[in-house]
């Protein structure tokens, strides 16, 4: 079974990376342009060995709050609205700048969720995406937090990471976070906790060991990470958490190292 869920991983063509915005961004919300470089760097390997790659990336009210000199995390609608606004520009402007270093071309989308409810607006959705890959371009997503507060209440976009590789018909979903993987407990108070390399469904006990939310900047927790597992085994999409702290840990968990927390699918 192990061999078979690797080799599965190792074969996966259409990948979809989401990003939270804990992972882009030190604890003080600045950017982290290093990290950045690298994952620029690895999605560009990836798409040289023949991959499909599409990245769902958070950070926008988080880079957009400090643009805007907000101390913390703004709590109005209208703030967060405005911080969206500011920080996705410059969210593109550095992914353009990195992933155009590599050779990379880039497309920016900006989603809600109804734009996965069936009917036209799905359906173009999912071509504009496919048409994107199918020319080589790396799909950069985040949710329009601009007109629509169902996604700033939501999540930090791991339900919309999972929505989009249902969409696609992706291989593989990696969601990258400040926790390496799913443990049985919450590792930052429990020194005893011990890592659960992988899940076959996400049963209402799995649910159960969601933990509290991320950093400052950040609303995504576990929970909403789990809850995205579920969508994609219902899709029959492939799903892990990784550390999102050094990018490189993709490249290595793709080839084979245990690391992190498989998701199965049906």
């Amino acid at each position: 079974m192990e061999n078979q869920i690797n080799e599965k991983i190792r074969n996966a063509k259409r990948i979809v990376l989401k990003v939270g915005t804990s992972t882009l961004t030190y604890s003080n919300g600045n950017l982290n342009f290093s990290l950045i470089n690298k994952l620029a760097w690895v999605m560009s390997d990836l798409k040289n060995q023949g991959k499909e790659i599409i990245l769902v990336s958070s950070g926008a009210i988080g880079v957009g709050s400090k643009k805007l000199n907000f101390k913390t995390r703004p709590t109005e609608i209208r703030e967060k609205q405005a911080a969206a606004a500011v920080g996705q520009v410059e969210l593109m402007h550095i992914y353009q700048n990195f992933l155009g270093e590599y050779g990379q071309r880039i497309a920016q989308i900006l989603l809600t969720k109804d734009d996965f409810k069936e009917g036209e607006r799905k359906t173009n959705t999912y071509n504009t995406l496919d048409t994107l890959l199918s020319l080589g371009i790396i799909p950069i997503i985040n949710a329009n937090d601009t007109i629509s507060t169902f996604e700033i209440e939501f999540s930090d976009n791991d339900r919309l990471s999972a929505s989009v590789a249902s969409l696609i018909k992706a291989d593989l979903l990696i969601i990258l976070t400040d926790i390496d993987a799913l443990y049985d407990s919450n590792p930052k108070t429990h020194k005893d906790a011990k890592r659960i390399p992988y899940v076959k469904e996400v049963t209402d006990e799995i649910l159960q060991m969601g933990g509290e939310k991320g950093s400052e900047f950040s609303v995504g927790g576990m929970e909403t990470k789990l809850l995205a597992a579920r969508e994609c085994y219902e899709n029959n999409v492939m799903m892990a958490i990784l550390d999102g702290s050094d990018p490189s840990y993709i490249s290595d968990f793709i080839f084979g190292k245990d690391i992190g927390t498989i998701f199965d699918c049906k």
